[in-house]
């Protein structure tokens, strides 16, 4: 009977194909370095975050009027030491990309962190705008807390205005990582970087992609499907794709955008414009207006009688 087991020198063989890989390459591995930010870290501590901002809907704790003090004060300290790890991690890998030597980045760190934490009480006040907007929005909707605890939009929303106030300080990596893990579960993929008012609804929520040059201004309403993109992007003499610059719509106050709308470039959508559902938009729209495409032809064809 043949052997089903590898041999040491087969495993030998194999760990110095794969360590082959290795050599003269970059991005997919770090080997070397001990300055990367823990992705499970970082998203321990946007749980951490999200407690605070929703103090008891996560019941993880008991949460009483007398003792929320302690518990947000007991929350405070272990993000602050945790962030600043994570944080100064992140920093010293962006020194390491742009071989940089004279940055302190443990003070960094907890600057950044020091300026998130005094940022959360005005967080807090713009999530009470956004949980009111899809409970207004929402004929659905029965209650506030219905809203916070299973609308996806929320969890998105969220997540988007604590890895903006870190985008802001530049923080290498940690707003991504936030970002994408809101992604990964809501199906709504908003860029860090993206400008967003007061009042922001997502309704429904899947398959919406907010680019980071978006610009979105207050009591928005977009669908789902929705996509806020670029343009193709111009390119240097080497063929490498020039970055930086704004190339995403701004999308102005009061506007809804109905499901599967895709507005493309550094386009305006006026204020009170209503943009219906699948059009494709690639010129800015004036205010006060809808836009529509024309109505398709539908065909009405009568099935064959299966009763006979």
């Amino acid at each position: 009977m043949e052997n089903d087991k590898l041999t040491n020198n087969e495993i030998k063989k194999i760990v110095e194909n794969i360590v082959q890989t290795y050599k003269d390459d970059s991005g997919i591995n770090f080997i070397d370095a001990k300055n990367l930010p823990e992705r499970e870290k970082i998203l321990e501590i946007l749980s951490h975050l999200t407690e605070l901002l929703f103090p008891g809907y996560t019941g993880r704790r008991i949460v009483s009027v007398t003792n929320i003090s302690f518990i947000v004060g007991d929350i405070l300290c272990n993000v602050f030491d945790e962030l600043c790890e994570q944080a100064e991690r992140a920093f010293r890998y962006g020194c390491r990309i742009k071989n940089c030597d004279d940055c302190n980045c443990r003070t960094m760190a907890e600057n950044v962190t020091q300026h998130l934490l005094n940022r959360l009480p005005e967080i807090r006040e713009l999530l009470k705008g956004d949980v009111g907007a899809a409970y207004d929005g929402d004929p659905a909707a029965q209650s506030y807390e219905e809203v916070v605890l299973s609308y996806p939009c929320i969890t998105a929303i969220a997540t988007y205005r604590i890895a903006h106030e870190l985008y802001l300080k530049e923080v290498p990596l940690i707003p991504r990582i936030m970002s994408e893990c809101a992604h990964s579960k809501t199906g709504i993929d908003i860029h860090p970087g993206a400008r967003i008012g007061k009042n922001f609804f997502i309704d429904h929520g899947t398959g919406v992609v907010i680019g980071e040059t978006s610009i979105i201004g207050d009591n928005v309403k977009i669908y789902q499907g929705t996509t806020l993109g670029a343009m193709s992007f111009p390119k240097d003499e080497r063929g490498n794709i020039i970055k930086g610059g704004k190339r995403h719509p701004t999308i102005e106050d009061n506007v809804t955008i109905y499901a599967e709308a895709t507005i493309l470039g550094d386009v305006i959508i006026g204020k009170n414009s209503v943009i219906g559902g699948n059009v494709w938009i690639k010129e800015s729209v004036p205010p006060n207006v809808t836009v529509l495409t024309r109505n398709a032809e539908l065909i009405f064809k009568k099935n064959a009688d299966k009763t006979a």
